[in-house]
């Protein structure tokens, strides 16, 4: 791949991740919603929660790229670390406008949250990229995920005498209760917390190795193959370790890590021999639509939720009114939520498509 090529594959991926990631958070009613599309209540995956470290993952194939094409144009080192941490700065603040939108109850709010993560993960794994080569990221990402599962598993939860892992139990919520500043999404525990954002900064890691990969001199069909044979190595270890520290996104575990960002490394292989290789853009436009402004939709998606479920008319909110009339049709209430979360993103598309159309990209 020459380095000023674009990745249609990539941005495809981003797209359709960030689509799924808007219709999860956005049914139609959260009492009904088919299982696929909710996380599960604790150990184990459903699609859904794929969604997030599948993000995460493309931010680390995305500094790869973007960062060794800095350096090949000569931009000093200096400034493209100003700029890491000033798109950090920027990612962070708008995670945490979101999460006082609309009624800004600073007594109630959660500093940690989807955005806030990306940004950490972002920032010290772009600057990872700058200053080690990957080997030692891949050095790094495997003393993350080995420190973070012999702590959990082995080192006592204070108070229990014993290692756990339940809800709110566990060394990562205690941890969090003394470092994590703000309301916790669960009281006790939050998915974003601090401890738990140490193996999602490997996650980032296992996507810069990948575009690591993808920058490689070989051929297109040897970056698939190594794309695909490495993603399957490591999703099979990440279920073979969940014998022993169980899949979880709550609390992102090591074996969570090597099962999703492998999956993710086989989807971006898949992506990249249909579009980039094959050639089939024009059906993967769409998701590259999306993908072109991903965090700008996801933000918009946030802002202009309240408009859908916080405003009441005639009694009741948008979603409401949506959900009575089809139900009252006959319609099955989780397959009327389905396409209230469809119709949710197919009205965000209209903003994205218009904004590529106009060729602007909004970096936050």
């Amino acid at each position: 791949m020459k380095q000023n090529q674009r990745l249609i594959s990539l941005d495809a991926f981003r797209g359709f991740t960030i689509a799924s990631m808007i219709m999860v958070n956005n049914p139609g009613s959260w009492s009904h919603v088919y299982a696929p599309l909710l996380h599960k209540p604790w150990n184990g995956i459903t699609p859904t929660d794929l969604i997030f470290p599948f993000f995460i993952f493309i931010v680390g194939v995305s500094v790869a790229l973007a960062y060794t094409k800095r350096v090949a144009a000569g931009v000093s080192q200096k400034e493209m670390v100003r700029k890491i941490v000033w798109r950090s700065v920027k990612i962070f603040a708008v995670g945490i406008f979101l999460a006082l939108y609309p009624r800004f109850n600073f007594g109630e709010l959660r500093v940690a949250g989807v955005l806030q993560r990306i940004a950490i993960v972002f920032l010290v794994c772009a600057l990872l990229f700058l200053k080690v080569g990957w080997k030692r990221q891949a050095i790094i990402a495997g003393c993350l995920l080995v420190g973070y599962w012999l702590s959990m598993m082995f080192l006592p939860t204070p108070g229990y005498g014993k290692p756990m892992l339940e809800p709110g139990v566990n060394l990562a919520a205690w941890i969090d209760s003394f470092l994590l500043p703000g309301r916790m999404w669960q009281k006790t525990w939050d998915p974003e917390g601090v401890f738990s954002t140490l193996p999602a900064i490997a996650t980032g890691i296992t996507g810069m190795l990948a575009g690591t990969l993808i920058l490689s001199k070989n051929s297109m069909e040897r970056k698939i193959i190594w794309l695909f044979t490495a993603g399957f190595l490591a999703a099979t270890l990440g279920v073979v370790w969940s014998w022993h520290f169980p899949l979880n996104k709550g609390l992102w575990t090591s074996s969570f890590v090597m099962a999703t960002s492998g999956l993710a490394s086989m989807t971006l292989a898949a992506s990249l021999f249909l579009v980039d290789h094959l050639g089939y853009k024009k059906y993967a436009k769409p998701w590259v639509i999306f993908g072109s402004n991903a965090i700008s939709v996801y933000v918009l998606a946030g802002l202009l939720g309240y408009f859908f479920y916080g405003i009441q008319i005639g009694g009741a909110s948008i979603k409401g009114h949506f959900m009575d009339f089809f139900t009252g049709m006959g319609t099955a209430p989780k397959f009327a939520s389905l396409l209230y979360a469809l119709l949710y993103v197919g009205i965000l598309f209209i903003p994205a498509l218009v904004l590529y159309r106009k060729k602007i990209f909004l970096k936050l």
